[in-house]
C-alpha cells in the first residue's frame, strides 16, 4: 500500500503562508517519522511527498528528507515556472531519482487562466520530455482549463489533486466539469487522487457526507485511474488518518481486490513511476 499524497513541514523555514496558527490542529512541525506513526499501523510504509511552499528552497527540503526516508518513494516539489531559467531547473531537478513531479499552486493563483499562459509551454514541455508528473492543485473552476492544458500537452502526465476539490456549493459545476475531463483524456496519462476530500466540508462533518464525491469518482475515473491518499497531516483538520484510511476501505469493497490493490498503490506506481 501507498500513500500517494502526504506533506511534512517545519514551521522555522517560514515559507508556508497559507498555514497560519488559525489551523490550530496542523500548526506543527511535522516530520516524515509523524506519518509513519500514522500510516505503518494500517500497513502503509512508502508514500508520495508533496510541496506545501511555493519555494525552491522546500522542493530541497523534501528532496533531503526523501535521502534521509526510504520510505519516501518519491516527491512533487515546485519550481517557479515563469523564472528565465525554468527549463533549466526542471531539467536539473530530473536528475534527483526521488524527484518524481512539479505542483504549481493553482488554487492559491488570482487568474484561473494563469496555467495557459504561452510563457508556460517550454517548462511544461520539459516536463513532459523529462518523464514528470504535473500535479494540479486547483478547484472546480480550474477543470476546463486543465483540460485545454491537456490537449496541448499531449506527452504530460498531469494528476488531479484532491478530486479538484469539490464543495456544497459548486457540487453540479464540479460533477460536470470532473466528468468531462475524465471522460476526454488519456486513461493512461490523466488520473485523479482519492483525497482531501474530508477537508472540504464543514468542521466536524461525518466522513459519510463525501459519499457522493466519491461514487462520482469512482464512476468517472475507474480503479484504474484513481490514486489512494491521505492529505495527512491536512487531513487532521477534519478527521484522523485512521479514519479515512477506514472509510476509504469500506468504499472500496465494491471493487475487485486487485483494483483495490491498484487503487492504494499499484496506480501510484505505475504514474509516479516509483
Amino acid at each position: 500500500m501507498i500513500d500517494a499524497h502526504f506533506h511534512a513541514w517545519s514551521l522555522g523555514r517560514g515559507d508556508y503562508a497559507w498555514l497560519t496558527p488559525d489551523l490550530a490542529p496542523i500548526y506543527r512541525d511535522v516530520q516524515v517519522s509523524d506519518w509513519l506513526v500514522q500510516a505503518e499501523p494500517h500497513g502503509i510504509q512508502g508514500g508520495v511527498l508533496v510541496q506545501a511552499a511555493p519555494t525552491a528552497a522546500e522542493t530541497d527540503y523534501l528532496l533531503g528528507l526523501a535521502r534521509e526516508h526510504a520510505s519516501v518513494l518519491g516527491v512533487v516539489g515546485w519550481v517557479d515556472m515563469l523564472a528565465t531559467d525554468a527549463v533549466a531547473q526542471v531539467e536539473r531537478l530530473a536528475l534527483q531519482p526521488k524527484l518524481k513531479g512539479l505542483r504549481p499552486m493553482l488554487q492559491d493563483l488570482p487568474d484561473p487562466d494563469w496555467i495557459l499562459q504561452p510563457a508556460l509551454t517550454p517548462v511544461l514541455d520539459a516536463m513532459a520530455k523529462c518523464g514528470l508528473v504535473f500535479d494540479a492543485l486547483m478547484v472546480p473552476v480550474h477543470l476546463p482549463r486543465i483540460a485545454t492544458l491537456i490537449a496541448r500537452h499531449p506527452d504530460l502526465t498531469v494528476v488531479i489533486d484532491h478530486g479538484a476539490k469539490p464543495s456544497l456549493d459548486n457540487a453540479a459545476e464540479w460533477a460536470q466539469g470532473i466528468s468531462a475531463l475524465a471522460q476526454h483524456s488519456d486513461p493512461a496519462r490523466v488520473v485523479c487522487k482519492l483525497s482531501g476530500l474530508w477537508t472540504q466540508v464543514e468542521p466536524n462533518s461525518d466522513v459519510q457526507v463525501l459519499a457522493p464525491w466519491v461514487s462520482h469518482l469512482m464512476t468517472c475515473w475507474g480503479p484504474a485511474r484513481l490514486l489512494w491518499g491521505s492529505d495527512w497531516p491536512v487531513l487532521e483538520l477534519a478527521g484522523s488518518y485512521a479514519q479515512w484510511l477506514h472509510w476509504s476501505h469500506s468504499v472500496l469493497k465494491m471493487c475487485t481486490p486487485a483494483e483495490q490493490e491498484a487503487i492504494v498503490g499499484g496506480n501510484a506506481r505505475r504514474i509516479y513511476k516509483l
